[in-house]
């Protein structure tokens, strides 16, 4: 069994993962709309048809899944609703995907050294989700 976060949109979760395939160096694995589901039906609101009913996202062997919510689901700043995604990697492409993760977000603590002997930063992503990127520094 694996755990495989599960991330929820507001209508633009294509958008989400596009930028997150660009940001990540990954691949949109899955894609399926509303309009192909029994879910599309003649009380769903037309602009609902082309969004994202599910989708998968991998990179590196690891994966996540997203959505767009539908109207009244629990989404990133609901009450109860935390969860932040940490990255590890190597300084140099932890620091690069900080920075375009970062872009059009906001940064809660800069990538920088820290008391832990690592390079750390978080972030909340335009979408609304939470990243922490981590890298352990190399012994000297």
């Amino acid at each position: 069994m694996r755990i495989e976060p599960y991330l929820s949109f507001d209508g633009n979760c294509e958008e989400a993962l596009q930028f997150y395939r660009d940001a990540l160096g990954g691949e949109i694995v899955a894609l399926h709309r509303y309009e192909a589901s029994p879910l599309d039906t003649p009380q769903f609101p037309p602009e609902w048809r082309q969004r994202v009913m599910h989708a998968t996202f991998e990179a590196e062997g690891h994966r996540f899944m997203a959505s767009d919510r539908l109207p009244g689901q629990p989404h990133p700043g609901y009450a109860g609703f935390s969860m932040s995604i940490a990255l590890t990697g190597d300084a140099a492409r932890a620091r690069r995907i900080f920075d375009a993760l970062a872009e059009g977000g906001r940064v809660t603590m800069p990538f920088a050294h820290t008391f832990w002997g690592a390079e750390f930063g978080m972030l909340t992503d335009r979408f609304g989700i939470a990243w922490m990127v981590n890298c352990e520094l190399a012994e000297s």
